[in-house]
């Protein structure tokens, strides 16, 4: 139930940008991150250890973390049908929601990963590929949850 309850919270913070066309603030977009983590590590069985590598640029990660990258970019639809980076949403939702500090070089990183999904016969794998390209790209920025 609580589950339910905090992922209407982040769509409603996102629907409540997109109404008002504003970007988030850095503490608005940690809480939406916050919430598809919450959502995502249970449905998959994802590790904590596997998560906290990936934000410090280790990889070597089991399937069950790769399928939580999955879960994470399909809940933004970050992720096509055909498990390659949606550019056209992620370029609107970077523009339209991101704060101003990391706006641009989101959308930098973004062109820069645009056909990092190699293995899109498996959504899982293509997922780990476009999270890893987002984070190699710029390590700095990468809020991926």
């Amino acid at each position: 139930m609580w589950c339910v309850n905090l992922l209407g919270l982040c769509f409603c913070l996102i629907f409540f940008n997109k109404v008002v066309n504003a970007a988030m603030s850095d503490a608005q977009l940690k809480a939406a991150v916050k919430l598809v983590r919450n959502m995502c590590q249970p449905k998959t069985k994802a590790t904590n250890e596997d998560i906290k590598k990936m934000h410090e640029g280790d990889w070597n990660i089991d399937r069950t973390a790769m399928c939580y990258m999955h879960c994470a970019l399909n809940s933004n639809k970050l992720i096509s049908k055909e498990n390659t980076l949606n550019v056209d949403v992620a370029v609107s939702q970077a523009q339209k929601t991101l704060p101003l500090s990391i706006k641009e070089p989101t959308l930098v990183t973004i062109n820069q990963c645009k056909d990092s999904a190699k293995t899109t016969d498996d959504k899982c794998k293509a997922a780990y590929e476009i999270s890893k390209c987002l984070y190699e790209a710029n390590p700095e920025i990468y809020f991926l949850p």
